[in-house]
């Protein structure tokens, strides 16, 4: 039932998203903007695939675990909210987990090692939305588990959090420009170019995926003044995605080797990133 739920609401999505692709790559030819580099594009369809099949391989048994989870959750939500709340909590805490996972995702070496990829385009276009990391989906994991353990039915959380995932897809574009009052709760297109900019004051800036709440909060808000320069602020300077998906683990592996000690080797893997690929 989940499965075929979630399907259902990517089978609406999806086809808008690449509609989406379709029409920015249009305007880009038409204005001479130069959004989309084909190179680019074909690495971002390898990164994809790649997620796509951990994506296949791992989703069964991610629901099953939410759902046994869920069998020693916290609180009774289902049977003391309406369900409309449970949807709107839903939505709420799914991108406040997420805002957690994607901040110490560049700030802890191994987590960024899996995220790096998703940065490591020079470009900024809807397809971009589409460079996810091989190991995204199962980084992911101890995160959001907590979420049928604090009440939150498996079901509405999977379609809730697909639906979340669509609104992703939005913000990596730059044909859109300001949204006037939605800017200041919503994580916009402008909010997400910061978040992909080398800037250096737009460094590990504007987490959110759905909300910038979270990001106002807790002081890793960036507004877009100045041009964002797209990328990390040491390139890859490849389109080969196998060798993108392990560069940062050969880093890590290598500065293990070189450690003086347990204690510095552990803090190669959960310290921050040492090369500040992204920056720190």
């Amino acid at each position: 039932m989940t499965d075929l739920t979630v399907i259902k609401t990517l089978a609406i999505g999806l086809p808008v998203a690449f509609f989406a692709i379709f029409l920015e790559a249009v305007f880009s030819a038409w204005q001479k903007k130069d959004y989309y580099k084909m190179s680019d594009t074909l690495c971002t369809i390898g990164l994809l695939v790649g997620n796509m099949v951990m994506v296949l391989a791992t989703k069964g048994l991610t629901l099953a675990f939410h759902v046994y989870l869920y069998q020693f959750k916290i609180f009774d939500l289902a049977s003391t909210v309406p369900l409309w709340v449970m949807w709107f909590l839903a939505f709420i805490l799914i991108d406040f987990v997420f805002y957690i996972y994607h901040r110490l995702s560049h700030r802890v070496s191994f987590l960024w090692a899996v995220h790096m990829s998703h940065h490591s385009s020079q470009e900024m276009n809807f397809a971009v939305s589409f460079r996810q990391a091989w190991f995204g989906p199962i980084s992911k994991v101890p995160f959001f588990m907590i979420l049928p353990l604090i009440g939150l039915d498996p079901v509405i959380v999977a379609v809730a959090g697909s639906i979340s995932t669509l609104w992703g897809i939005v913000g990596h574009t730059q044909i859109v420009n300001k949204l006037g009052p939605l800017e200041f709760f919503l994580n916009t297109p402008s909010h997400h170019r910061v978040h992909h900019g080398s800037n250096k004051q737009y460094i590990d800036k504007n987490y959110g995926n759905l909300l910038i709440i979270w990001d106002r909060m807790f002081g890793t808000f960036e507004p877009e003044h100045e041009k964002v320069k797209f990328g990390l602020v040491k390139n890859v300077n490849t389109y080969n995605p196998i060798k993108i998906t392990f560069m940062a683990w050969q880093e890590i592996f290598s500065e293990i080797r070189s450690s003086k000690n347990l204690k510095e080797a552990i803090h190669c893997f959960f310290g921050p990133p040492k090369t500040k690929i992204k920056g720190l």
